[in-house]
């Protein structure tokens, strides 16, 4: 007890009195992950204001032995930031680091502090002409730091890339309290390994982001939101190669969703309208963009390719939205899935991949393998069909309770469905990271080989395992 209270004072000597507080009610509203499904305590909640103040906290954790987890906007999907029930770690926010030290527009680069929020850094980059090519449902809550950190994805991974294709330079604190600064952008650096690319996706477990050096793009001037209806989930295949063949860089969008999912957005949303009249077991969602140099001819794309996919036989009926209010309509429909399917009731949600060309195939012979496997239940397959991130969600029997289901048999549906993505030469973890809640997985399907790595990266630069134990990393069984 003495040894903490020391630890505590001088913390808070080193943090100010904005810096760390141990008050329950401003603790706790962060000690839950956003989906509820983890709760934890923490000895206190550090809030430092600059990566020196990151860096003396991180010095004192090491001398005191003090474990720490670190934080974003607390919007993961895995619970990667939710500290356990043991109550000794410090609960580290990034969120008032939150500065936009730089945009550059002529190298089009932004540096941002880890607590700037996703839609602050779009509107920040549009002021300038620019837009930063990564986006998400949750841009209002997102953090930088956090989406590095879980190496997050999004809608328009197919032509832009996850979050580590946009990070030219990293700044981070390490678990002795050490400063890695890699914040200059060099396209051509043999110096040896690429350190930043291990702190990305590393889910605060190596060390804490505090900023990063961003890639921008230009401005979009217009874009074309096309929906369409197809047969088959195997169509959709087709569709997508028909469409990169004839738009190119053009195309930077397109997700797939079945009737299910629509009719439940549908049920969930009553001012809400399906964009074609007559039925469809299949629905695609496809985005083209341009900059100012293509956006006279994206018109023209836009109806030139679905065109020839009627003549193709690909399509059973398709429609391109009318102004932006009806694209924006249009991908409404496609955010608002997973909330309108949780609202049927209770479902294990899978955040999965398999390789980019075998995603249709999985789908149409997962789907009823599962149904078969676990009576009663339904199947729903969505996602980023040009990436290979499939959301597989599997729905309960009628009439199951929430909290009993998923501890009970959803718990083995999970594993069944880990199983096969595993079969297929996929991932359990798409974009939402692993955390805690996939952990055990990962050791239990993981490569042997590729754990040991991981374990020795882990082990090198967090030897007394402090930053964020118990998260991606399985433990030696």
């Amino acid at each position: 007890m003495a040894r903490t209270e020391e630890f505590l004072a001088a913390a808070g000597e080193a943090l100010g009195p904005r810096g760390l507080t141990r008050d329950p009610e401003l603790i706790d509203p962060w000690l839950t992950d956003w989906r509820g499904r983890f709760t934890g305590s923490a000895l206190a909640l550090a809030s430092p204001a600059s990566t020196q103040e990151v860096s003396a906290l991180m010095k004192l954790c090491a001398e005191f032995g003090v474990p720490v987890v670190p934080q974003g906007g607390n919007s993961g999907m895995s619970g990667g930031a939710t500290p356990d029930g043991g109550g000794q770690a410090i609960l580290l926010s990034l969120r008032r680091m939150n500065a936009i030290r730089r945009i550059d527009t002529a190298a089009r680069e932004a540096v941002c502090e880890a607590g700037v929020i996703l839609q602050t850094l779009h509107e920040a980059a549009a002021a300038e002409g620019l837009r930063f090519p990564l986006t998400l449902g949750g841009k209002g809550s997102a953090t930088v730091g956090g989406l590095i950190s879980t190496n997050a994805g999004g809608t328009q991974v197919l032509r832009h890339g996850s979050m580590r294709a946009q990070v030219l330079g990293l700044e981070a604190v390490l678990a002795d309290g050490s400063v890695f600064d890699a914040l200059v952008p060099l396209k051509k650096d043999n110096r040896g390994f690429d350190l930043k690319q291990l702190l990305i996706g590393s889910e605060g477990t190596l060390g804490i982001v505090t900023a990063a050096t961003l890639r921008l793009l230009p401005a979009l001037a217009d874009r074309a939101v096309l929906w369409v209806g197809l047969g088959d989930v195997r169509d959709a295949r087709k569709l997508f190669l028909h469409a990169e063949k004839m738009a190119g860089e053009a195309l930077e969008g397109f997700e797939i969703l079945p009737r299910h999912s629509l009719e439940a957005v549908l049920d969930l949303m009553p001012d809400a309208r399906s964009p074609l009249q007559g039925d469809h077991e299949w629905h695609a969602l496809i985005e083209l963009t341009a900059d100012a140099a293509g956006a006279d001819a994206l018109p023209a794309l836009a109806q030139d390719l679905l065109e020839n996919a009627f003549e193709a036989g690909l399509v059973e009926d398709a429609t391109i939205a009318a102004n932006e209010a009806q694209a924006e309509q249009f991908w409404a429909l496609r955010e608002e899935i997973s909330p309108a399917e949780r609202a049927i009731g209770p479902a294990m949600q899978h955040d999965i991949s398999v390789p980019v060309a075998r995603m249709a195939d999985f789908v149409a012979e997962a789907v009823p393998e599962v149904e078969a496997r676990f009576a009663g239940t339904t199947g729903i397959a969505f996602g980023h069909l040009g990436d290979g991130n499939v959301h597989f969600h599997v729905l309960a029997p009628r009439g199951s309770e929430r909290g009993a289901w998923e501890a009970s048999q959803g718990k083995d549906v999970s594993a069944f469905v880990h199983d096969l993505v595993t079969k297929w030469g996929g991932s359990i973890s798409a974009e939402h990271g692993i955390g805690q809640l996939k952990v055990d997985e990962l050791g239990r399907l993981g490569d042997p080989v590729q754990l040991a790595m991981m374990r020795a990266v882990k082990q090198a630069l967090d030897p007394e395992g402090l930053l964020n134990p118990g998260k991606l990393v399985p433990p030696c069984t």
